[in-house]
């Protein structure tokens, strides 16, 4: 498949994880917060199909992929966290959001240069 569309896919998967966290983060009416929990899953799916389509084979040399496996789990577990109120909804939000940066800066990391 094209490493372009494959772009394209992962990015709008990130995009719909943080708005449906966005969603349920803020406390959506009921009718919203169930096609919010729907676009997080889709969402988390796309994003890990795509990821795990650009790499082809997982470089096993390398660890950025490991840990952004690990984000990407903590992205799929955040909404839980919101709705049983585990963590307050402003450290989970800060969490959330430097999980995305720090998977956003490894990806580029692991695109330019190995490490």
């Amino acid at each position: 498949m094209n490493p372009l569309v494959l772009k394209v896919i992962h990015i709008a998967g990130a995009l719909g994880v943080f708005t449906a966290m966005g969603a349920i983060l803020m406390g959506a009416q009921e009718s919203c917060r169930k096609c919010a929990s729907m676009l997080h899953g889709i969402s988390l799916l796309l994003l890990l199909l795509a990821g795990f389509a650009m790499l082809k084979k997982p470089p096993m040399e390398l660890h950025f992929w490991k840990v952004k496996l690990v984000l990407w789990l903590f992205l799929g577990v955040a909404p839980v966290l919101a709705r049983k109120k585990i963590m307050p909804m402003p450290v989970l939000l800060l969490l959330t959001l430097g999980a995305g940066v720090l998977a956003a800066y490894m990806g580029f990391l692991g695109a330019t240069k190995s490490f």
